[in-house]
């Protein structure tokens, strides 16, 4: 199970590198086209769809590579059981806004197929397509909090972050 989850992560961080890259091409396209005197309408709405795509697919990669930002400076001060208890704390809260996201953003995702909603822009993109990015890489996100939850729960959780490498 380990294993399959990590690769679950690597290739959401994967996709978001991807949508990195057709945010280039189509930057890239865009001048391009102004240059030479080519319009190229519609293509900022894909570099923005793609942008937004990286960033939920990217948060899953960067939770588990302890990437994301903590406040710890409370977490700094506490040692054993409290500590412990603060971590799970958190991760319980986190975990449920988390799954909220993912639930609210796949119901997007449906609502936006079902209503047949159409982006305003000149590229007249039928919105849950796009949003299929968002809610893949917010239900990924969810998983991964729950993946953090039950190691912090079994105590074999490891704090990969250079922050919480400096308090331990």
């Amino acid at each position: 199970m380990r294993k399959w989850l990590d690769g679950l992560y690597d290739v959401s961080a994967w996709l978001a590198g991807l949508c990195m890259i057709l945010v280039l091409v189509a930057v890239t396209f865009t001048i391009l086209g102004r240059l030479i005197g080519f319009p190229v309408g519609g293509v900022d709405s894909y570099a923005g769809y793609a942008m937004a795509g990286a960033g939920f697919l990217a948060l899953a990669s960067t939770l588990k590579k302890g990437e994301h930002i903590r406040v710890t400076l409370v977490l700094g001060m506490l040692r054993g059981a409290k500590r412990r208890g603060l971590e799970l704390a958190a991760l319980m809260i986190a975990t449920l806004l988390a799954g909220f996201l993912a639930f609210y953003s796949v119901r997007l995702v449906w609502q936006s197929w079902s209503f047949q909603d159409m982006s305003t822009g000149i590229d007249a993109t039928p919105m849950w397509i796009p949003q299929i990015l968002m809610a893949v890489g917010t239900l990924v996100f969810f998983i991964a909090f729950l993946d953090e939850l039950y190691l912090e729960w079994r105590g074999l959780r490891i704090h990969e972050s250079t922050e919480d490498l400096h308090h331990e």
